[in-house]
């Protein structure tokens, strides 16, 4: 069986533009071409989050989504189309991902997942994106990542605004998603179902979502870790913000040491 991370002569061409860019180049694309990404929600951040990262050659892709493609999905939900109505939202993901890129792995995750089942999801990746549309899932995704040392994209959207983070759970030092955001019950949740949300918004937020997965993966730049960019789409300014990992914090205070440098199971 050929190794998914050599880079033959159709994938340099393939995959020529990321090549040419020094900070990634050949060893890069190679990590890109090994990697495992988890990836939980299809929907408007999922959407485009999977299809650059599949685009870039992510080799194994798992989508997870228990919903399925309704029509008011197709106003910013650009992995689906009018054909996938009615359909689950993780294999109509699937098959628009392979249509893009038959050279990677696909796999349709349609359940909701409980703790335990995202933890072994998650043990299985290499990064994870958040692209969920709730308080309590991206809880329990950001304690699957916490117990299993893996580095978290997460991203949301409501109407003009949208945020993007990175909590590198490999290093002991970052703060988790909870430091940011603890978990309470009177939090006050808005849905894009009974607000609305900018089309274009979730593809901004979503892009991010992905260049920050290529980042952690292929090891450059500087990814968001303890910086919250955040934008507000109807004035278009984008604003960061500096936080810290509670000491205190019930989810990430007791974690044991940091897991070894990407990439690494």
């Amino acid at each position: 069986m050929e190794d998914a991370s050599v880079l033959d002569d159709a994938r340099l061409t393939r995959y020529a533009r990321h090549i040419l860019l020094d900070e990634l180049g050949i060893e890069g694309q190679e990590r890109l071409l090994a990697a495992r990404v988890l990836i939980v929600g299809a929907g408007g951040l999922g959407s485009p989050a999977a299809l650059y990262l599949a685009a870039a050659g992510a080799g194994r892709i798992t989508l997870v989504d228990d919903d399925v493609v309704e029509l008011s999905n197709l106003q910013r939900q650009i992995l689906h189309a009018m054909a996938s109505l009615g359909r689950p939202k993780a294999e109509s993901g699937r098959d628009a991902l392979l249509a893009l890129n038959p050279d990677i792995q696909v796999r349709a995750v349609v359940e909701r997942l409980d703790e335990a089942r995202l933890r072994v999801l998650a043990q299985d990746a290499d990064v994870v994106l958040d692209c969920c549309d709730n308080f309590a899932t991206r809880h329990a995704i950001n304690r699957a990542c916490v117990a299993t040392c893996r580095p978290l994209v997460s991203g949301a959207a409501i109407k003009f605004s949208g945020q993007i983070s990175v909590y590198d759970l490999r290093d002991a030092d970052a703060p988790c998603y909870h430091c940011l955001f603890p978990e309470a019950d009177d939090v006050e949740e808005l849905r894009c179902a009974t607000t609305g949300v900018l089309g274009p918004l979730v593809g901004m937020v979503g892009s991010v979502q992905a260049a920050e997965a290529i980042k952690v993966i292929a090891g450059m730049g500087e990814p968001l870790v303890g910086r919250l960019l955040s934008v507000d789409a109807l004035r278009m300014q984008w604003h960061t913000i500096r936080f810290r990992r509670d000491p205190d914090c019930p989810v990430c205070a007791r974690r044991g040491p940091a897991a070894a440098a990407f990439p690494g199971g």
